[in-house]
């Protein structure tokens, strides 16, 4: 079982809170939703449900042990700019092997193509780099996804084929997904239960 238990986040403004009390739980293969307008707060709740940023209190963890972003951790967390989050010295064969080396078939099915592989990042777009970082994400060992806005720079249609392969994958897996969007729409589009994010806290 994943769970964040009563997080806090406060930035250097004194008194306010951009989390407050913010609390989830998610089983094997659940599929939670999180929406909200920009500036709530859920792109730093996704780092530190991920372990990349500590809160001001509260923790993080699965099936009773803290999480941590170090070595191959079993909390992957996906970002909207996904050049953010790759070397862009190295080319793509080496950024995915940096988690795990896809095979064909997964290549295939998340529509990264042959060709790219001996690119280096600056050569695809942001929605081609997005896919990238998502295989990467794939690891053997992975129990929990977090993405956040990872369909945000593509089309109706490549967004509903990119969901699909995603959690056709995920739940063979029964690995739990978290999906952070401003797009409620498409959040009910997948079917995730959603809480929406408001005032720093978490709620239907």
């Amino acid at each position: 079982m994943f769970e964040a238990v009563d997080l806090s986040f406060a930035y250097s403004r004194p008194g306010r809170r951009l989390l407050d009390g913010v609390s989830l739980r998610l089983q094997p293969g659940q599929l939670l939703g999180i929406c909200g307008p920009s500036g709530t707060g859920k792109t730093t709740l996704a780092r530190i449900l991920g372990a990349y940023l500590s809160p001001s209190s509260g923790c993080v963890r699965l099936h009773g042990a803290p999480v941590s972003s170090v070595g191959a951790s079993p909390v992957q967390v996906v970002f909207q700019h996904a050049e953010t989050a790759v070397d862009p010295r190295w080319k793509i064969r080496r950024i995915l092997n940096e988690g795990w080396p896809p095979d064909a078939a997964t290549l295939a099915r998340f529509g990264i193509r042959a060709d790219w592989l001996d690119r280096y990042p600056h050569e695809l777009s942001g929605g081609e780099l997005q896919r990238v970082a998502l295989v990467r994400a794939l690891v053997p060992q992975l129990q929990v996804l977090i993405t956040d806005e990872l369909t945000a720079m593509h089309d109706a249609i490549a967004q509903a084929r990119l969901w699909r392969a995603l959690l056709e994958a995920t739940q063979a897996r029964q690995i739990a997904v978290i999906a952070i969007s401003h797009d409620t729409a498409l959040l009910q589009a997948i079917g995730a239960n959603t809480l929406a994010l408001r005032d720093g806290r978490l709620g239907a």
